[in-house]
Protein backbone atom coordinates (compact mmCIF):
# COMPACT_ATOMS: atom_id res chain seq x y z
CA UNK A 1 0.00 0.00 0.00
CA UNK A 2 1.39 3.71 -1.27
CA UNK A 3 1.16 6.48 1.62
CA UNK A 4 0.33 9.90 0.25
CA UNK A 5 2.38 12.42 1.68
CA UNK A 6 0.18 15.33 2.91
CA UNK A 7 1.08 18.63 2.02
CA UNK A 8 0.71 22.08 4.10
CA UNK A 9 -2.30 24.25 2.44
CA UNK A 10 -3.84 27.46 2.68
CA UNK A 11 -7.24 28.58 1.68
CA UNK A 12 -8.48 31.87 0.28
CA UNK A 13 -10.23 32.10 4.20
CA UNK A 14 -6.74 31.67 5.50
CA UNK A 15 -7.22 28.49 7.56
CA UNK A 16 -3.97 26.21 7.24
CA UNK A 17 -4.59 21.95 6.24
CA UNK A 18 -3.03 18.76 5.71
CA UNK A 19 -4.05 17.01 2.35
CA UNK A 20 -2.39 14.39 -0.02
CA UNK A 21 -4.76 14.57 -2.65
CA UNK A 22 -5.29 17.37 -5.10
CA UNK A 23 -9.07 17.99 -3.59
CA UNK A 24 -8.78 21.65 -2.97
CA UNK A 25 -11.62 21.64 -0.36
CA UNK A 26 -10.55 23.27 2.77
CA UNK A 27 -12.03 20.89 5.84
CA UNK A 28 -12.44 23.95 8.15
CA UNK A 29 -14.29 25.78 5.80
CA UNK A 30 -16.37 22.88 5.02
CA UNK A 31 -17.24 22.70 8.22
CA UNK A 32 -18.48 26.26 8.81
CA UNK A 33 -20.29 25.68 5.61
CA UNK A 34 -22.32 22.66 7.21
CA UNK A 35 -26.07 23.60 7.39
CA UNK A 36 -27.56 23.14 10.97
CA UNK A 37 -31.57 22.32 9.85
CA UNK A 38 -32.86 20.52 6.60
CA UNK A 39 -32.23 17.28 4.65
CA UNK A 40 -29.03 18.92 3.37
CA UNK A 41 -27.67 17.93 7.05
CA UNK A 42 -28.29 14.20 6.65
CA UNK A 43 -25.56 13.84 4.13
CA UNK A 44 -21.70 13.82 3.65
CA UNK A 45 -19.75 16.85 2.59
CA UNK A 46 -19.54 15.30 -1.21
CA UNK A 47 -23.18 14.80 -2.07
CA UNK A 48 -24.57 18.12 -0.06
CA UNK A 49 -22.09 20.00 -2.13
CA UNK A 50 -23.37 17.95 -5.60
CA UNK A 51 -26.89 19.23 -4.55
CA UNK A 52 -25.66 22.82 -3.53
CA UNK A 53 -24.11 22.94 -6.77
CA UNK A 54 -26.91 21.43 -8.95
CA UNK A 55 -29.37 24.59 -7.69
CA UNK A 56 -31.49 21.55 -5.22
CA UNK A 57 -32.02 23.38 -1.66
CA UNK A 58 -35.23 22.35 -0.92
CA UNK A 59 -37.43 19.17 -1.05
CA UNK A 60 -39.51 20.37 -3.67
CA UNK A 61 -36.54 21.29 -5.88
CA UNK A 62 -35.24 17.88 -5.01
CA UNK A 63 -38.74 15.75 -5.96
CA UNK A 64 -38.38 17.31 -9.57
CA UNK A 65 -35.68 15.38 -10.33
CA UNK A 66 -35.31 11.82 -11.26
CA UNK A 67 -32.95 9.43 -8.99
CA UNK A 68 -31.37 8.40 -12.02
CA UNK A 69 -30.37 12.41 -12.61
CA UNK A 70 -29.04 13.24 -9.06
CA UNK A 71 -26.74 9.66 -9.37
CA UNK A 72 -25.21 11.65 -12.32
CA UNK A 73 -23.94 14.84 -9.81
CA UNK A 74 -20.43 14.46 -9.24
CA UNK A 75 -20.34 13.23 -5.22
CA UNK A 76 -23.74 11.52 -5.31
CA UNK A 77 -23.27 8.49 -4.26
CA UNK A 78 -26.07 4.96 -4.23
CA UNK A 79 -25.81 4.88 -0.66
CA UNK A 80 -27.35 8.82 -0.60
CA UNK A 81 -30.23 7.98 -2.00
CA UNK A 82 -32.13 5.86 0.35
CA UNK A 83 -31.70 8.89 2.50
CA UNK A 84 -32.82 11.37 0.69
CA UNK A 85 -36.10 9.23 -0.62
CA UNK A 86 -36.96 8.44 2.81
CA UNK A 87 -36.85 12.24 3.86
CA UNK A 88 -39.33 12.86 0.60
CA UNK A 89 -41.45 10.26 1.94
CA UNK A 90 -42.05 11.35 5.18
CA UNK A 91 -42.61 14.90 3.49
CA UNK A 92 -45.58 13.42 1.12
CA UNK A 93 -43.03 13.95 -1.97
CA UNK A 94 -40.96 11.56 -3.67
CA UNK A 95 -38.69 11.65 -6.80
CA UNK A 96 -39.96 12.14 -10.10
CA UNK A 97 -40.67 9.30 -12.61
Amino acid sequence: MTVSKKTLRVCKNGHQYYKSSDCPTCPVCEEQRKPVAGFLTLLAAPARRALENAGIKTLHQLAQKSETEILKLHGMGPSTIPKLRKVLQVEGLSFKE
